[in-house]
């Protein structure tokens, strides 16, 4: 089966970029080279995006192989398919790895169990439900990402076909 999915790097330090294709490259199956821009929200630093057709898990590879290289702010998304969830993945240098599973609609769904959980914790004094809620859906990690989406608009994309 295979699903869709957009890889937007929107910022990564210029000697980053060749090790990001080669990352990518690596899930991908096929080579990668992808259409750098400057990123006006980080001067000094690179923005691209990548259009994908792959196996379902796609996006999740692309995370792991990346998450490591703290310089780099980026997303990654994997429309739903027979079987398999949509999935959204973020990572900030500051924030870390968001990961949600998306509905359809594009609504983040967010499992029972993590709801019951941040619930406890509000109840305990441990945190505010509101807190939580805000994190479950990746509200810190729009907040941080917002100004470099804006700065690529209007960029180009190219879509790749993964091996396989």
């Amino acid at each position: 089966m295979t699903v869709r999915g957009v890889f937007h790097v929107h910022s990564a330090p210029p000697a980053l970029c060749p090790h990001i294709e080669w990352a990518t490259a690596g899930v991908l199956g096929v080579p990668v080279k992808l259409l750098w821009t400057d990123q006006p929200a980080a001067p000094g630093s690179q923005r691209a995006e990548l259009c994908w057709e792959g196996k379902a898990g796609i996006a999740a590879a692309i995370t792991s192989s990346l998450r490591a290289w703290k310089l780099a702010r980026f997303e990654v998304t994997e429309e739903a398919s027979p079987g398999a969830d949509g999935m959204r993945y973020c990572f900030t240098p500051t924030l870390g790895v968001f990961t949600a599973t998306v509905g359809a609609n594009g609504d983040i769904m967010i499992p029972e169990d993590r709801l019951r959980h941040v619930m406890a914790n509000a109840a305990n004094g441990r945190t505010t439900l509101e807190l939580e809620l805000d994190k479950l859906l990746g509200t810190p990690w729009d907040h941080e990402l917002e100004p470099f989406r804006r700065a690529g608009d209007g960029a180009p994309v190219r879509w790749l076909h993964a091996a396989g």
